[in-house]
């Protein structure tokens, strides 16, 4: 239902915006080219009857071509979509890590001078926009110090129909600084969402028990502790693969990484209603997936939790 209603969505709005016969035929097509394009891509039927159309082909993985390259537009997005993929999943392993360690850290010692200048990093984190970020990232690490390269993607390796750039030192160098940029806010999200569940934890009857019972530091704090509080965290971190999955446009735009943002851009200024609706479901069905998982790993982490 979810998929349906963003399907009727897309294609209301992108019906409704900008002209397509327009790009198809060329600026200067006369009224009777105009009129054979539209017959040819079915535009000049009722709305109802494309949109018919328009599901019935979605349902065996038609989506149309591309009007500026006139290529498949799934093709055209999932040739795309390791490239994005590879980008966000270092990201969001970036924040799920460092997040969930530091967090636990500062709620140990939350006044320590450590867990001071943690907090105070993470609401840099929060405040500074991404693409402020990103630039900072190059200034340092490609300007100043020369260590990291500034945009593409690097060296890559065919594994099927998948193009990795994670089996490459060169690919490895290329990513750091996107994913650095991307995992930014997740992290300091992550961080405080960790700190303030552990500091209620630890409080717990039940820890200071367990406490009482001589348990290392590491069971009391991670098996006994940490546990209760990832559901939020992993409900956080689950929401946000599927963001930077979907949304990590500035990023790739900023660091020109070939990936299904920077391509979505492209096909916002062209007009191309195909391969931005294409984009928007298989945004949608990738934000969904995830939410499954992120339901069943529940019952993995809170066995009280069943799904009949």
């Amino acid at each position: 239902m979810v998929l349906l209603a963003v399907s009727f969505i897309c294609f209301l709005v992108f019906r409704f915006t900008g002209d397509p016969v327009l790009m198809l035929a060329g600026k200067y097509a006369t009224q009777q080219e105009r009129e054979k394009v539209k017959i040819v891509y079915g535009l000049d039927k009722p709305f109802y009857v494309q949109y018919v159309n328009f599901l019935g082909n979605a349902l065996e993985g038609d989506f149309g071509k591309s009007y500026l390259s006139q290529v498949d537009a799934l093709d055209t997005i999932l040739e795309r979509f390791p490239a994005t993929f590879e980008l966000a999943l270092t990201a969001i392993l970036i924040s799920l890590s460092a997040g969930v360690a530091l967090g636990v850290l500062v709620s140990i010692k939350p006044n320590g001078i450590l867990s001071r200048l943690v907090m105070a990093g993470s609401l840099g984190g929060i405040s500074i926009p991404t693409f402020l970020m990103g630039i900072l990232w190059v200034m340092l690490f490609a300007v100043y110090l020369e260590w990291l390269p500034p945009f593409g993607r690097g060296d890559t390796v065919q594994i099927g129909s998948w193009r990795s750039s994670f089996f490459t030192m060169d690919g490895w160098k290329h990513i750091i600084m996107p994913a650095l940029t991307l995992s930014g806010y997740q992290l300091a999200v992550i961080l405080r969402l960790t700190r303030a569940g552990m500091r209620e934890v630890l409080s717990e009857e039940y820890i200071k028990t367990a406490w009482s019972k001589g348990l290392s530091p590491f069971k009391v704090i991670v098996k006994h502790a940490l546990r209760n509080v990832l559901i939020p965290v992993v409900t956080i971190a689950g929401l946000s693969f599927g963001e930077l999955i979907a949304f990590s446009i500035v990023t790739e735009s900023i660091f020109q990484w070939p990936g299904m943002g920077n391509l979505l851009l492209v096909s916002i200024f062209e007009t191309d209603h195909p391969v931005i609706v294409t984009y928007i479901m298989l945004a949608a069905f990738i934000i969904l997936f995830i939410n499954i998982l992120v339901d069943l790993l529940y019952a993995w982490l809170n066995p009280k939790i069943q799904y009949d």
